[in-house]
């Protein structure tokens, strides 16, 4: 049985139904949602009350209005993902097309902070990538990524090659689509380790991005933490 919005206003009560339905798998990325005037029906709603609910969702990403096709669950491609999550740009303001490189993947046991950001168990395994990622030619970024290693187990083997752009896997493979971040930034001096792989020395000034990705519902997909070398660089978001 579908549910009927009974709270005002109707148009976000409806955003919300869909987005439920959306992140239960009814309606997976790259479907089209049924017509506007039998969904409205199903909800017992004005077709113009439906409209404004998809036009909201259309504004946060989460379908696309194509015009004489219907309204279709977005899903990420690698350009859409990489340029609306990826914030470092050139000193000159320019967007860059980063290319990643695998430094290791292992499950390990995740401390307290990172579980919690998890909304893990405080002794839960997850599974962390290690690698580096490079613009023009030049280290610029090295980062641990932490998954949840009960519900992204095989990725700590497979695939053997990772993509670029992991969120658009995340989608495929896992059903997992990041809808928006939390990210928290600050200096910090380079460790030995994060230093030797970006080609810089130990205590070198570097940007740490600390960013969880959330799902439709707010609930965490991914904790990554990067450490940025920015002699070349400037962190760009709009609000």
């Amino acid at each position: 049985m579908t549910l009927r919005p009974i709270a005002q206003p109707l148009h976000r009560q409806l955003r919300d139904l869909i987005i439920a339905r959306i992140e239960s798998g009814e309606w997976s990325p790259g479907t089209y949602l049924p017509p506007e005037t039998r969904l409205a029906e199903e909800y017992g709603v004005a077709v113009g009350t439906l409209r404004k609910a998809l036009l909201d969702l259309a504004s946060e990403g989460v379908v696309q209005r194509r015009q004489g096709k219907g309204t279709v669950v977005a899903s990420h491609d690698s350009d859409a993902v990489l340029f609306r999550f990826f914030n470092l740009r050139r000193a000159d303001g320019t967007t860059m097309r980063p290319e990643s490189r695998v430094l290791g993947r292992e499950r390990l046991r995740a401390n307290a902070e990172d579980a919690r950001a998890l909304g893990l168990a405080a002794n839960a395994d997850v599974i962390r990538i290690i690698r580096v990622r490079e613009g023009d030619g030049e280290p610029i970024l090295y980062e641990h990524i932490l998954l949840d290693a009960e519900r992204f187990a095989s990725l700590e083997t497979t695939p053997e090659i990772l993509p670029n752009t992991l969120y658009q896997l995340y989608q495929s493979e896992f059903g997992a689509t990041v809808h928006r971040a939390q990210e928290h930034l600050r200096a910090v001096a380079a460790e030995a380790g994060c230093a030797r792989e970006l080609g810089t020395t130990p205590g070198a000034p570097l940007l740490e991005i600390r960013r969880l990705a959330l799902d439709y519902t707010g609930g965490p997909i991914e904790l990554r933490q990067s450490w940025v070398k920015t002699s070349a660089l400037v962190y760009h978001a709009e609000i």
